[in-house]
């Protein structure tokens, strides 16, 4: 009997241990949710939203809510009331003529320290000019993720049609204005100009390559500036110039053309000779299948110079993620991170071994002439860092915008443009 009892103790002891409930399934972690905003085109939606997802991919603890606001106004104004709101985005990406004010006001957390901390990134993996363009009083405060220039694109078969030679590396301000009067036309002999020969934005971002090419500047003193200097020699004979393209020369829309008709449309159609504007008009251009383009560096004047066009990742200070925020501005520093950007045509890699490599050289893709962005980095020269540079910038706008139109006098745009901006300087 006591065998038997000893057998069926067993027997229970197995198949309790056979029956006995199966431990409950490990709950999945909570997933982090980053949200990152940013402004571009349309066209960029489908870039970034391809970055965020290869993050995910990676990193299956971390989901990215992307907010695209593509208009620059609209942007800005809801990164700053979600700021006073206190419910910042986690991560923004923002021009660097545009992230004073923040950074001022304490609402960017410094990349600098995590950057130094890291083992898959370094600081001279990156162009210098796009890193000092961060740095706010030595301290990298957001990672760039491009170094654009503005750089003319050109129709190929307008080119053609008037038997002009395509832009040279080298070429001058004279070849540059002869070949947008060459491109000028009235088709229809009704005495209007259906075809221009350039479009460009009447503005000092546009402008000030040709101030500092004729040996003028913006402001006094670049680091330290205490005032506009466009009053200069160098700097009103540069602008006079620029100006001139619409008011003598009139190879570019007046301001009723442009009113009735964008250049950025007119280039669309073919109806636009040249174009000049940075990276960002790339993943449009590229739909175009009417005719073929390029793009040639801007012409050279006294010396060689350029004006950078950058943005960058911003970590807001408020975050409640800053880890994870981290994690993806590193990734998208990456090689990998920026060669996926890069295949989209949308930006010049901050990252010099993307810049450089076939990625971003690619012949077979338009523009065939993408070396054009990487020769300008050298002369390259960017805004002053100021806080309050939005509403210098504005300022000058207003009235270098009136002055191209012929609405009024270059040396009133001057003396108004100086005048407006003034309490903004320190």
């Amino acid at each position: 009997m006591l065998r038997i009892a000893s057998c069926l103790a067993v027997c229970v002891v197995l198949f309790g241990a056979c029956i006995a409930p199966a431990a409950p399934p490990a709950a999945e972690p909570e997933r982090v949710l980053l949200s990152l905003l940013i402004s571009g085109d349309p066209t960029d939606d489908a870039a970034y939203q391809a970055l965020a997802d290869a993050f995910t991919a990676a990193n299956p603890d971390v989901r990215v809510e992307l907010l695209n606001i593509p208009s620059a106004g609209d942007f800005r104004r809801r990164l700053a009331a979600d700021f006073a709101a206190g419910t910042p985005p986690d991560l923004f990406l923002i021009n660097y003529r545009r992230y004073g004010p923040f950074v001022a006001g304490g609402a960017i957390e410094p990349v600098g320290p995590y950057l130094a901390r890291s083992e898959r990134i370094d600081a001279v993996e990156f162009y210098p000019q796009a890193l000092d363009a961060f740095t706010w009083q030595d301290t990298l405060m957001c990672l760039p993720q491009n170094v654009s220039s503005p750089v003319v694109y050109y129709n190929k078969r307008l080119f053609d049609a008037a038997a002009l030679a395509y832009p040279a590396d080298d070429w001058t301000w004279d070849d540059f204005v002869a070949t947008a009067r060459a491109l000028t036309a009235d088709l229809d002999g009704d005495g209007v100009i259906d075809q221009y020969g350039l479009g460009i934005e009447p503005s000092i971002v546009r402008a000030a390559p040709f101030l500092w090419m004729n040996g003028g500047d913006v402001v006094d003193d670049p680091e330290r500036p205490t005032k506009l200097a466009l009053d200069s020699p160098a700097a009103r004979d540069a602008l006079a110039w620029f100006t001139g393209l619409q008011t003598e020369q009139h190879v570019v829309p007046d301001a009723v053309a442009e009113a009735a008709e964008s250049s950025v449309s007119r280039f669309l159609r073919g109806g636009l000779g040249m174009f000049v504007d940075s990276r960002r008009a790339t993943p449009e251009f590229r739909q175009i299948d009417s005719f073929d383009w390029d793009v040639a560096p801007l012409p050279a004047g006294k010396q060689r110079a350029s004006i950078l066009h950058a943005d960058a990742w911003c970590m807001a200070a408020a975050g409640a993620h800053k880890d994870a925020a981290w994690r993806f501005v590193e990734f998208a520093n990456t090689r990998a991170g920026q060669e996926l950007l890069a295949r989209t045509g949308r930006t010049v890699p901050s990252r010099i071994d993307v810049a450089e490599s076939p990625v971003f050289l690619d012949a077979q893709a338009q523009p065939a002439n993408s070396q054009a962005f990487l020769a300008a980095i050298p002369a390259m020269r960017s805004l002053p860092k100021l806080a309050t540079w939005l509403d210098v910038e504005s300022a000058i706008d207003a009235e270098l915008e009136q002055a191209f139109y012929g609405q009024i006098t270059l040396d009133e745009a001057i003396q108004a443009a100086t005048e407006r901006s003034a309490e903004f300087f320190p």
